[in-house]
């Protein structure tokens, strides 16, 4: 399980869902599996631990770029803790089934997904 401020996860979009499975699953051995309730969006487990993250459509269920996700003890508390401190609000708290989940932009511009898991609530 994740601690507050640990990387989570990793997000990548893609264009061609199959295409990119099948190039990290050869690349990297990766397995992926589709996450329920969410229709185009596969999780994959990267090791050690928890480490892994998820792929789907770009612009559609996922972002346009790579999103790195942190762990974090509230997500809304940590979205008020962003604001406060000079960043931006890119897309509310989100309950996605296994966990809650937003996206923030820092004060350089840099796209970053807050996720606190179902199971660590």
């Amino acid at each position: 399980m994740s601690k507050h401020g640990e990387f989570s996860h990793i997000e990548f979009p893609a264009d061609d869902l199959e295409r990119a499975k099948a190039f990290y699953s050869k690349v990297f051995g990766w397995q992926f599996q589709a996450m329920e309730g969410m229709a185009d969006y596969f999780l994959y487990d990267a090791g050690p631990g928890d480490l892994g993250g998820g792929i789907g459509l770009r612009g559609r269920n996922a972002p346009q770029g790579v999103r790195n996700y942190i762990a974090v003890d509230s997500v809304d508390d940590a979205v008020a803790s962003a604001i406060a401190n000079g960043g931006s609000l890119v897309t509310p708290t989100t309950d996605i089934g296994i966990g809650w989940y937003a996206a923030i932009r820092d004060t350089e511009g840099n796209e970053l997904g807050l996720y606190r898991s179902r199971r660590e609530a």
